[in-house]
């Protein structure tokens, strides 16, 4: 079991709370502005801190960090590894800064649109430049904080490193391809690929240390501002992980270690055949059996990195929809009961005091409620759905919230304000809104309008997408659940930053206690 213990050896982030008045931003990392094709944790990370700041926010809000997969549309809820970092967030300025590559590497850039992610020329880019760094580090002494690095995150990382390093040996084939010594792990096998892939899997592992080393520059830097990060931790890894490979007994696979069921949720607002995730699911009755160690050791990990960590799909902890595998889409599906309150249990007695955000969106039933309840979890209210024809008693409005919840206009699945208020939102709803707030307002205003409404609440915590606050339309929005391609793209304009949302922001959180 991993320490809880930070890379400078200081006591981790487990213990804050949000029991004060704050605000804050959700913008990822990959939409950041950069002159490199993709957000990264390099200067226009800083400047963003600086935007933070100075409109007195608390809360830098991002996605999971977790390498994304082509194959899964980028999307960073799908990756190879819980524990791994994306090395396509890695600055290239800061390599420079550090001596691990030179400014004339980066006169070879391309010419990337700063409007949308390329994720195909940024990650040919990055290999060239994250090559280059690995033969300088092969060529120089090694440092003392990697070798901690190494060794303090050694129970992901070796097996993570050899994981990729065969992916890249097989051609990019699924483990459940490889050959059968290795796909089993067999020990014998496992040593042999170890020694072969030796350099290969060293270079992994000093890009880990490369990211890993940027981002605590980047959070010690927030902290010093006063701005705490809330991480995102999926509740699902993907099947060709090395999560799954290591410890293929953990899921629900069959003799020849394939999916025997994938996970999904069933017809809701966002598809009507629900959404077929794949992921395969849990044998839970294992977890408990090894008293829960691969998910202790998975959120001690992400509580190391965050101040504050968003458990997607929290429901699934209590029960989940499970799909057989093989079916094109989720409704052939059924709930399964999960041990979320022994799992929650043993969570509350080795992490106390751990900062965790329950994502309870969607149906939620009471057993949920009841264990967020218990263990003082807040959740999630989305402004944008709480104008429907039961208003007054809708827990999503703004007179029905409490302290302890966090407060969104809306989150990176919907469309942003505008869009959806041009685009989504049927006439009785606008009127709807328009009679709650007392007065009617353009499109161009309604975006605000909400974040001023999410700022009044009684709240303790409310996030706005950055879209949100630049009252940006349907172009900037993130994801569309459901669908594939063309998410995950969109970047900032940073000019944006320096604009009248700028102010008007900085002046409601003052106003409203927040600052």
């Amino acid at each position: 079991m991993a320490l809880l213990a930070s890379q400078d050896g200081k006591q981790t982030n487990i213990g804050l709370k949000m029991d004060t008045r704050g605000s804050g931003i959700l913008l990822h990392i990959t939409s950041l502005p950069s002159g490199f094709g993709i957000g990264d944790l390099g200067p226009g990370a800083y400047r963003f801190a600086d935007f933070l700041a100075e409109t007195k926010q608390r809360y830098w809000q991002i996605l999971p960090l977790n390498p994304t997969d082509p194959e899964h549309g980028c999307s960073p809820y799908h990756s190879m590894s819980a524990f791994a970092f994306n090395r396509l967030l890695i600055s290239p300025e800061m390599l420079v800064e550090d001596g691990w590559i030179s400014q004339e590497d980066l006169d070879t850039a391309p010419d990337f649109s700063t409007k949308r992610v390329d994720y195909a020329m940024v990650s040919s880019f990055k290999s060239t430049l994250l090559n280059k760094a690995c033969e300088r580090f092969e060529r120089s002494t090694v440092q003392s904080d990697y070798e901690e690095f190494c060794s303090l995150h050694s129970y992901w990382l070796d097996d993570f490193a050899l994981f990729t390093s065969l992916k890249t040996r097989s051609g990019g084939r699924p483990w459940s391809d490889w050959p059968r010594d290795v796909r089993d792990r067999n020990a014998d096998a496992i040593e042999r690929m170890r020694k072969e892939l030796q350099r290969t899997i060293e270079r992994e592992r000093f890009i880990q240390y490369l990211f890993f080393r940027q981002w605590t520059a980047l959070k010690r830097y927030c902290h010093l501002k006063g701005i705490k990060f809330i991480g995102d931790m999926p509740i699902y890894v993907v099947y060709d992980s090395a999560d799954v490979w290591v410890h293929p007994e953990l899921f629900n696979l069959d003799e020849e270690k394939r999916p025997i069921t994938v996970a999904g949720v069933p017809p809701d607002y966002f598809s009507e055949t629900g959404q077929l995730w794949g992921n395969p699911v849990y044998r839970w009755e294992v977890h408990e059996e090894t008293g829960f160690d691969w998910w202790l050791q998975r959120l001690q990990h992400n509580l190391e990195l965050f101040d504050f960590v968003r458990v997607d799909h929290f429901r699934g902890f209590m029960g989940y929809w499970e799909v057989p595998a093989g079916e094109e889409d989720a409704v052939k599906g059924s709930w399964v009961e999960a041990p979320g309150e022994e799992f929650l249990g043993k969570v509350k007695k080795i992490l106390p005091d751990a900062a965790i955000i329950a994502e309870d969106l969607g149906v939620i039933t009471p057993d949920v409620t009841e264990i967020m309840d218990r263990f003082g979890f807040p959740g999630m209210k989305l402004l944008i759905f709480a104008f429907e024809d039961d208003l007054p008693t809708h827990p999503y409005a703004p007179h029905n919230v409490i302290r302890n919840c966090i407060v969104y206009t809306g989150t990176h699945d919907n469309n942003t304000i505008r869009g959806w208020f041009e685009n989504e939102a049927p006439p009785e709803v606008k009127e709807r809104f328009f009679r709650y707030i007392g007065r009617e307002v353009p499109a161009e205003e309604i975006a605000m309008a909400f974040v001023r409404l999410a700022m009044m609440t009684v709240a303790d915590t409310v996030i706005f997408p950055i879209q949100d606050v630049l009252s940006l339309g349907e172009e900037a929005r993130m994801n569309r659940p459901a669908t594939r391609g063309g998410n995950w793209q969109w970047r900032l304009d940073v000019k944006l930053l320096d604009s009248e949302a700028s102010r008007i922001l900085r002046e409601m959180t003052e106003l409203y206690g927040r600052g």
